[in-house]
């Protein structure tokens, strides 16, 4: 690994192990990570782990309360195993390490040899964005295109227009009812109303005049 520059302020480091079924174990992961962070003599060392749980944001208690530490500044070093530990998607990972670079924090990767302190790591952040961004904007097109190809074969895109009953409208228009209560009565938005009653709703003397 790159030899990383020394750091002026001390090092408060979060060890992250994650395994996602209860059949596996993280003790391969913490033996590695805490004789490398023995090798780089941080001394200030917490262990955050999650056993048996998936990658989503809900289940991972762990992480939950490392996260938050991260935010607050209790946490300047952040050491994993491998980076597929943190991320749940590559734009989640992106964001973790965006928060780390902004935040000063040190992310380091074990099995990637990856160190945020050094040149190499900084330019691999670069790559994994561009990577995310390009994963998203795939995602965008992806879904324009399926909506293209719905709207051709004559498929309801969005919410479905609820029909507008101007005949009940008109018997509660001319009930005195106002045009907030009529939408609300009808189930359909204050704009149709407005519009209807300004442009089409012929009060009961007018047309009886008719």
């Amino acid at each position: 690994m790159e030899a990383a520059p020394a750091m002026a302020k001390q090092s408060k480091v979060a060890i992250y192990a994650r395994v996602s079924t209860d059949e596996q174990s993280t003790d391969a992961q913490l033996r590695d990570l805490r004789q490398y962070a023995v090798s780089r003599n941080w001394n200030d060392v917490r262990e955050f782990i999650d056993e048996g749980v998936s990658g989503s944001k809900d289940s991972r208690p762990a992480w939950n309360s490392l996260w938050d530490a991260l935010q607050k500044g209790r946490v300047n070093v952040l050491l994993v195993h491998a980076l597929d530990r943190l991320g749940r998607s590559l734009p989640h990972l992106v964001k973790i390490i965006s928060t780390c670079v902004e935040r000063g924090i040190t992310l380091v990767s074990f099995r990637e040899n990856i160190d945020l302190s050094t040149s190499t790591g900084r330019m691999i952040v670069g790559i994994f964005s561009v990577l995310a961004e390009y994963e998203r904007q795939i995602i965008i097109d992806r879904t324009r295109s399926g909506m293209r190809a719905a709207k051709a074969r004559g498929s309801q895109i969005g919410q479905k227009r609820r029909h507008f009953d101007k005949q009940k409208a008109t018997k509660l228009r001319d009930g005195g009812w106002g045009q907030i209560k009529i939408a609300r009565e009808l189930g359909i938005g204050v704009g149709r109303v407005n519009a209807w009653a300004n442009n089409e709703y012929v009060p009961p003397d007018q047309r009886d005049a008719e």
